[in-house]
């Protein structure tokens, strides 16, 4: 006699499904953009627009307070040591370290890539600020770090010993890349301690990995002596590239499937305003280098790479340019002998409205929480972005 499979699976002593699903995890990885410097309190200026409403409905409760989301895990490490680890259900709060709790891409990632698979997932992210692909997070198939001619000669203008500089990047080579895979490795090897409900006898699927790093290769002038050139930031590409290998040879994941954040903080460059188009060169190469990697026929099908600049707010950026005005009216103004204090406070002020509506200096308090190159602190922008990350996953799935 046959047995439904379920039944047959009770009667040999199984518990729980007979074909349960391993776990899947994500891992995501970067710099400074990865950790996150978007202030909690920018989450306000999702509602303000229609697009990004819903986004904020999945990350608060009616009454404004964080929600927990209890089928998504997270371990995130923005340290080396252990003080710098953060574990648990994921909610706001895992963004960079600081006076006030912060978000990054890793929020709205977890809770668009749950509900594309529909079961709990795991996150493990490990991001540090001001670090690079050509040297913190170089991996072993890129070989050593090579100085250029350029390199050389400023060394011997100050007059440095090039064995001993030598040295010191031999030693620095690659050691974030080690600190990634260590962290990944700590806890794949005991997930029950970030995530209690884990089923060992299941397993776990390194599902996707993201990768959200860029601004030190970028404007890194040593490294890159023809920044803005056409070619000049090929070595990233081929630099990225082996870090893609590299990675899915040491977690033994030959397919990973993998998403390249492609640096676009300050929007299209179609877009730029006088002030940017300087750097128009520079960025528009570097962007061309990241997303480079994608184009490879060995990665198509299982790497992607999505721009980031297309969610950048350009309102947002134009309120903080406005903001750029006031300050150099406050700078004039100091210099002016013949006002006293009083009176300065009060051409500042006249000065201020002229400059902003009502509704301006709303989105502008509740917007922006950081710098350009941390896309403004801006959980409306990052919020975006990691939502974008997760659906270019499950696209490749």
């Amino acid at each position: 006699m046959k047995f439904p499979l379920i039944i047959a699976g009770a009667l040999l002593g199984c518990s729980g499904p007979l074909f349960a699903k391993p776990l899947k995890v994500y891992l995501l990885a970067g710099q400074s953009n990865m950790q996150g410097h978007a202030a909690a309190r920018t989450l306000a200026h999702l509602g303000m627009d229609a697009k990004t409403v819903p986004l904020l409905k999945a990350i608060q409760n009616a009454d404004g307070s964080a929600k927990v989301h209890d089928q998504i895990w997270i371990s995130s490490i923005e340290a080396t040591e252990e003080s710098g680890v953060k574990e648990g259900r994921l909610t706001v709060g895992y963004g960079a370290g600081g006076r006030e709790p912060k978000i990054g891409p890793e929020l709205t990632f977890g809770i668009t890539m749950q509900k594309h698979v529909g079961e709990p997932i795991l996150l493990i992210k490990t991001a540090w600020g001001g670090k690079s692909l050509h040297t913190d997070f170089r991996s072993p198939s890129a070989g050593a770090y090579v100085f250029n001619e350029k390199q050389i000669e400023h060394l011997r203008k100050r007059e440095r010993n090039l064995a001993e500089v030598r040295q010191e990047k031999i030693k620095s080579t690659g050691m974030y890349y080690r600190f990634m895979l260590d962290h990944i490795r700590m806890v794949l090897g005991d997930i029950k301690r970030v995530y209690p409900g884990y089923d060992a006898r299941s397993g776990y699927e390194l599902a996707g990995f993201v990768w959200f790093q860029g601004w030190n290769d970028m404007v890194d002038a040593g490294t890159y002596p023809a920044r803005g050139q056409v070619g000049s930031y090929d070595a990233y590409s081929r630099n990225l590239a082996h870090f893609i290998r590299d990675v899915r040879r040491e977690l033994k994941a030959p397919k990973l499937p993998f998403v390249i954040g492609v640096m676009g903080a300050g929007g299209p460059i179609a877009s730029y305003g006088p002030d940017q188009k300087r750097y128009a060169g520079i960025h528009g190469e570097f962007r061309k280098a990241m997303a480079a990697p994608a184009k490879l026929p060995e990665f198509s099908g299982n790497v992607a790479a999505v721009l980031t600049e297309d969610y950048w707010d350009g309102e947002l950026s134009e309120l903080v340019d406005r903001r750029g005005k006031i300050n150099a009216k406050r700078r004039e103004l100091s210099k002016d002998a013949s006002l006293d204090q009083a009176q300065r406070d009060k051409a500042l002020a006249e000065f201020s409205a002229r400059q902003f509506s009502t509704e301006e200096l709303k989105v502008l308090e509740l917007g922006v929480s950081n710098a350009a190159y941390h896309y403004l602190g801006s959980a409306k922008i990052l919020g975006q972005i990691g939502k974008a990350f997760a659906d270019a996953l499950a696209a490749m799935h």
